[in-house]
């Protein structure tokens, strides 16, 4: 469920609703229906889905609830396009939504149609409870827009021909960064979590509250792909003695031998993504490394993985709207750093593993009703990760920002900072 402070204006709001559609429907305009409709993995979802989905839950928790004499526009998407909200009934097993060839892609793009003439048409007239909730729909609809990319790239990667979904040119030479240093961070009693001044926040970044800091430095920047490539050159992949026991059995099992999307060459490395094949840059930040890897490389490198508190303790004084971040319909990547020795990167680039078991603040509480099984049923099991990546909409992120993900998955824009003990 969302937390807003503040409602915006409606005329803010409804600019803010049109950008937000606009962006996803450019995001998907490459791609033809038989791309749209394909699942890779039972972990992601067909584009296609990814546009329905975002409409439902406008549909579903404002329009329905909160305008009279509102007609769904086809009473079948309840079931077709929920994703996991117990409370709105029986839905289509997430493993198969790859198999939903009807309804079309141009289908989808009618719903989305529909469902924003009605909702721009309602808003002026809509209560603050349902602002807040049109608040909320557009921040989920980001982290679609983020899946989304995240989602095609794997699709794509698994085509022999390894299409490309956006035309960009080759990343421009950059100078590898020199060596890391160390910026020490707060040390004593803290506060983490949102402070009230955001205009939206989940609830799962709420409520603030106070936790130790013991004395400890972050890197500088993130670790980039010239560093990853001396862990492997050096057997880092083969050598158990740097894993955690479920790494190194997820590492034998699955013959993990790199990052993902990464292929062994003649001239060396490359890397797929949704620019296609492209060498890997040796100056920018390691992208689409599991927990695992990130901890295995931080043992390595005799450091760790930092915390939760201690990577938001050190981003507090910088513009989460800062860094390379999505800006519109191109093709994400990382970049390497522009220099200096302060902490740079902590928004964009990659999503950075932290050492934090993704877990409730001290007196969480999650809302009633559907909305609040939004994050908190999800708290056992995954590692939070911070800052945001090239594929997270501008305007999206805050130092309090919590993302989440199982510590084998790396399909999203993952990589890592090192921490140390002082």
């Amino acid at each position: 469920m969302a937390k807003s402070r503040t409602a915006p204006s409606q005329i803010d709001l409804i600019t803010r609703y049109r950008e937000v559609r606009a962006l996803s429907e450019a995001l998907a305009a490459p791609l033809s229906d038989a791309d749209a409709t394909v699942q890779s993995m039972p972990d992601a979802s067909p584009a296609k889905w990814h546009l329905a989905h975002a409409s439902w839950f406008f549909e579903t928790f404002v329009l329905r609830d909160h305008v009279a004499g509102y007609r769904m526009f086809d009473p079948h998407y309840a079931y077709l396009f929920n994703s996991y909200y117990e409370a709105e009934g029986a839905r289509h097993a997430r493993p198969m939504r790859g198999m939903l060839t009807r309804p079309s892609l141009k289908e989808i793009r009618a719903y989305r149609a529909h469902v924003d003439k009605a909702l721009t048409t309602a808003l002026p007239m809509m209560m603050p409870d349902a602002q807040a909730l049109v608040l909320l729909g557009l921040n989920h609809e980001q982290q679609h827009q983020e899946l989304l990319l995240a989602d095609m790239q794997h699709l794509l990667s698994l085509n022999p021909l390894e299409p490309a979904m956006f035309d960009a040119p080759n990343a421009l030479p950059a100078p590898v960064p020199g060596p890391i240093h160390w910026i020490e961070g707060r040390q004593g009693l803290v506060e983490i979590g949102e402070d009230g001044k955001s205009e939206f926040a989940f609830d799962c970044e709420t409520p603030r509250h106070k936790t130790v800091l013991h004395p400890h430095a972050l890197a500088h920047r993130p670790i980039t792909n010239g560093e990853w490539i001396g862990f492997i050159e050096d057997g880092g992949y083969g050598d158990a003695a740097h894993w955690l026991s479920d790494g190194w059995a997820w590492v034998q099992a699955e013959g993990i031998e790199a990052p993902l999307y990464w292929k062994r060459a003649e001239q060396g490395w490359t890397r797929f993504g949704l620019d296609g094949r492209k060498p890997v840059n040796p100056a920018a930040p390691v992208s689409h490394i599991s927990l695992y890897e990130a901890d295995a490389y931080a043992r390595w490198a005799g450091a760790r993985l930092p915390t939760e508190a201690e990577w938001e303790s050190g981003a507090l004084n910088i513009a989460p709207t800062s860094g390379n971040q999505l800006d519109g319909a191109a093709c994400p990547r990382p970049r390497p750093p522009e220099g200096g020795s302060a902490l740079t990167q902590m928004y964009g680039d990659v999503w950075e593993w932290t050492g934090s078991a993704y877990r409730p603040h001290p007196g969480f509480r999650a809302a009633e009703g559907a909305v609040g099984e939004y994050n908190g049923k999800f708290m056992a099991g995954q590692f939070v990760l911070k800052g945001g990546s090239c594929a997270t909409p501008r305007g999206h992120m805050r130092a309090s920002y919590r993302n989440f993900f199982y510590p084998h998955q790396r399909w999203q824009f993952t990589g890592l900072r090192l921490a140390k003990d002082l």
